[in-house]
């Protein structure tokens, strides 16, 4: 028995040795390849990223000849959910949402998307371009996320929105942050039928909206940050704001090499 007992220790530690030489000579080599991959991975997310912007700024260009937008209300949507708090998987969706919010635009027709007058109810309804939108980012894996902003910006609180005309909580997180950013986006943009509003006249528009067409919470927490954002963001130039955008927006989906081992978010890249 005595035997026995030595000769299972000794085993077991000879195992022990084996495994540890084992680990110490692999490790380096693990850890190599674990780098690349980081490396690899940051490189896709940058050319993802890329790619959405370009294919966004085509779509801004249609109606508004400059792909400006995009970039500011994907900047301001991203400051606006940091000080909401949102986690970084729902920011890395709203990311892609706000890149691709108006990509149904390329279903409009010129002639309607582009009429300087009013629009007849039948055009008014061809301009709903959500549903072109999803038609696009549901075939790709990566960007189906995309579609909680692209399906969800145009619904409102109280539920007189579109397409689905779901109300309050029905409606992502996401789709409700980007909807108050764009908004002030927009009506703080000069527009080939109309003028640009002041950020203070645009707020007000926006808190009167509080609980029927905007969450009651966000447009709150919007107020403490959309002056700044203005007067950093609102007369940049449209290459300043590109680069800027990407530079805020990359960090959400750049991953360390401990990033990697410790969790499986790097899935979605």
């Amino acid at each position: 028995m005595q035997k026995a007992r030595y000769d299972a220790a000794l085993s077991a530690l000879f195992a022990a040795g084996i495994v540890l030489i084992t680990t110490l000579t692999l490790y380096p080599a693990i850890m190599r390849l674990l780098g690349k991959l980081t490396g690899l991975s940051a490189g896709l997310a940058q050319a993802n990223l890329e790619i959405m912007s370009v294919l966004g700024s085509a779509i801004a260009k249609r109606d508004i000849e400059t792909s400006t937008h995009n970039c500011r209300v994907t900047i301001y949507a991203i400051r606006l959910a940091r000080e909401i708090g949102l986690q970084d998987d729902d920011m890395r969706s709203l990311i892609k949402g706000a890149f691709l919010h108006d990509v149904g635009k390329i279903g409009v027709r010129d002639s309607v998307l582009l009429k300087p007058g009013s629009l007849t109810p039948g055009e008014y309804e061809e301009t709903k371009h959500v549903r072109h939108g999803l038609d696009i980012v549901v075939r790709s894996t990566w960007l189906t996320d995309a579609a909680l902003i692209i399906g969800g910006h145009h619904e409102k609180y109280d539920g007189s929105g579109y397409p689905q005309g779901r109300k309050g909580r029905e409606i992502p997180l996401v789709a409700r942050i980007f909807a108050v950013a764009d908004v002030f986006d927009a009506l703080t943009s000069k527009r080939h039928y109309k003028e640009n509003m002041g950020w203070a006249e645009t707020l007000k528009i926006i808190s009167h909206g509080r609980g029927s067409h905007f969450d009651p919470d966000v447009p709150d927490i919007f107020n403490d940050i959309a002056s700044e954002l203005f007067e950093t963001y609102g007369i940049m130039d449209d290459t300043n704001l590109k680069s800027n955008m990407i530079r805020v927006a990359a960090g959400y989906f750049m991953f360390s090499s401990k990033t990697l081992l410790e969790s499986s978010s790097y899935k979605t890249i």
